[in-house]
């Protein structure tokens, strides 16, 4: 079964990952490839051998050369670019953070569900692949015993830079209310403990303009450098998260969960897993079975599940939606300075 595929947006992690490592599987094609402008489209086009430049996407979902679409491009061009590719018969793979926001993720949620033969897949967090299933199983078989709480550090280790130029994740009206690495950390550990049921958000804005390398001009930033969260868990543990990008020093990505009987620490910067349990002194690493060690197989994922043969797990449009319900209930709580309850137990709680 030959499956060809449109890529729309070609950047950084699609030239990477997505379109050499769907090349490498037999019997898929990208046939086709539309970017920002005509003359980065045929530069990605002559690097991967793709034999079709569009210089509109609409054009590119529309044409009947392919049967799967690839959606590399920025958060805000996401809920369109996915809605139309799943009207026109097309399964679809969406680079994360998913959507701007919560109503635009339930639009594509929606859309995915008016066509269920067709595949719906967001780009996972890749960051705790390696851990995830020996974290869940050591939860479930009672190393932490009762857990109390949840702490996820996401904060660069550089002192603020004022004058570093304005970056797309900066702005708003491309990224929407995502913040630095808020969702990825958020998506990962909910693999672990679940849902949030409430939340509780400070953000902050330490550099309010920047300049765009584009034209030269300043630029008012309202997507926060600094947020941190409190949130509240089905089981009634805390979950404590902090990202900064101006916390100089500060603690490195990584993460906590502290139990009645034990303690887990994953280590982003080197991927160790490190335990501790009642009446041991210090945290030693935890090895991690091949067997059980995690890896990146996204694109294999998407082509399994087109063929029939797997289903989608990372990501699918359900949990999209919850780390998008998160990310919407953080700046509410931020701009109301209220707390925002979620319900973990319905898809597309209300708060």
């Amino acid at each position: 079964m030959t499956i060809r595929i449109g890529v729309i947006g070609a950047g950084e992690n699609t030239r990477t990952m997505h379109i050499p490592k769907l090349q490498a599987i037999d019997g898929v094609q990208i046939v086709s490839v539309c970017n920002r402008s005509r003359e980065s489209s045929q530069r990605a086009a002559d690097e991967f051998g793709i034999p079709m430049v569009y210089e509109d996407w609409r054009e590119l979902i529309a044409a009947d050369d392919s049967d799967a679409i690839v959606i590399g491009t920025w958060p805000y061009m996401h809920c369109a670019m996915t809605c139309a590719a799943l009207e026109a018969g097309k399964h679809v793979m969406c680079e994360a953070r998913m959507a701007t926001d919560g109503m635009a993720a339930r639009m594509m949620l929606a859309a995915s569900q008016q066509h269920p033969d067709l595949v719906a897949q967001i780009v996972p967090s890749p960051l705790s692949f390696r851990v995830d299933g020996t974290i869940r199983d050591l939860i479930a078989d009672g190393y932490l015993g009762e857990l109390y709480s949840v702490k996820v550090f996401g904060t660069d280790q550089d002192f603020v830079d004022r004058d570093a130029p304005l970056h797309w994740r900066h702005r708003k009206d491309l990224s929407g209310l995502n913040i630095m690495a808020m969702g990825i950390w958020y998506e990962a550990t909910m693999r672990w403990v679940g849902r949030a049921t409430s939340v509780y958000a400070r953000t902050r804005v330490y550099v309010p303009e920047r300049v765009d390398p584009e034209t030269g001009e300043k630029v008012a930033i309202e997507v926060p450098d600094h947020v941190e969260i409190v949130a509240g868990l089905d089981n009634g543990a805390v979950a404590n998260y902090q990202f900064s990008s101006v916390c100089g020093l500060g603690p490195a990505h990584g993460a906590w969960l502290f139990g009645s009987e034990g303690t887990l620490h994953f280590e982003l910067g080197n991927g160790k897993l490190l335990g501790g349990r009642r009446g041991d002194t210090a945290l030693a690493e935890i090895e991690i079975p091949p067997e059980k060690a995690g890896a990146w197989r996204v694109e294999e994922e998407f082509i399994g599940a087109i063929r029939g043969e797997e289903p989608i797990q990372l990501t699918d449009f359900k949990t999209g939606l919850a780390y998008m319900e998160f990310t919407d209930a953080v700046h509410r709580s931020a701009t109301t300075g209220a707390e925002v309850n979620l319900s973990p137990r319905t898809l597309g709680g209300k708060s």
